[in-house]
């Protein structure tokens, strides 16, 4: 390759192609490949190392918990419904319906993993999705009302496909707090996925809202279009430390 060559593939941000052109052309020689073949062999290694360097950009920016996906998750522990709920959710269009998904179960039964599980398998497909907890969250959201900046995070947040919302149970639940989370539900209300884990089951949210107008109307947004699974295994975390004793 000549450095003309380098540098017009290097002006033109073709990093695949320059990576392997060399190498390309004299099997293409040895081969006898035809002008198309060399040229969708170039093609086809420069669109890899695009989508590789944009799920890792993703992956990053999700901030997902490391090792939390499908490969890590111990299916065992799910009954069948939720495991063919769990593979009607992997072509992503729940993420164009503008679904929520709802994952219920005690603490310790792997809905974290679960739900990062669904959101890193999204990301894989080039979707973007957002992790956090739902006291960072609030604590956010909160931080950019007193700095008059909320419009900007809600529409910062909206450009997610997915906001995966780790445990809505631990909410300190003052006044402000109530408000300003179901502000962020109102926002994403048929305008973006919200994947959420809970301890505690709808009948018991009025410990999360206070009032039963609130507690209604937040999951009536959650539920109008979303998938539920609930875990109903024990706590993995218990059975671990009983299988080290």
């Amino acid at each position: 390759m000549t450095t003309a060559m380098k540098e017009k593939l290097a002006l033109l941000n073709l990093p695949g192609i320059r990576e392997i052109l060399d190498e390309t052309i004299r099997g293409a020689i040895t081969e006898e490949l035809s002008y198309e073949a060399f040229f969708v062999t170039l093609l086809d290694h420069e669109y890899m190392l695009r989508k590789n360097s944009r799920v890792e950009r993703l992956l990053k920016e999700s901030k997902l918990p490391l090792q939390k996906t499908f490969g890590t998750f111990d299916f065992k522990r799910l009954a069948a419904k939720a495991i063919q709920k769990i593979k009607a959710l992997d072509d992503g269009l729940f993420l164009d319906r503008k679904e929520n998904i709802l994952i219920f179960g005690n603490p310790g039964t792997g809905k974290t993993h679960l739900i990062a599980a669904i959101a890193d398998a999204q990301i894989r497909k080039g979707r973007r999705l957002l992790f956090t907890t739902c006291s960072i969250l609030v604590q956010n959201l909160l931080i950019a009302k007193r700095d008059l900046k909320l419009p900007a995070l809600l529409k910062k947040l909206s450009r997610y496909d997915g906001l995966v919302i780790d445990d809505i149970r631990y909410v300190q639940q003052s006044r402000e707090e109530i408000e300003i989370l179901f502000t962020l539900l109102a926002d994403r209300y048929e305008q973006g996925s919200i994947l959420l884990t809970s301890n505690l089951p709808f009948s018991k949210w009025d410990q999360i809202f206070k009032d039963s107008m609130t507690t209604a109307a937040a999951i009536d947004r959650l539920v109008h279009h979303s998938v539920i699974i609930e875990i109903n295994a024990g706590s993995y975390r218990t059975e671990a430390a009983k299988n080290k004793q």
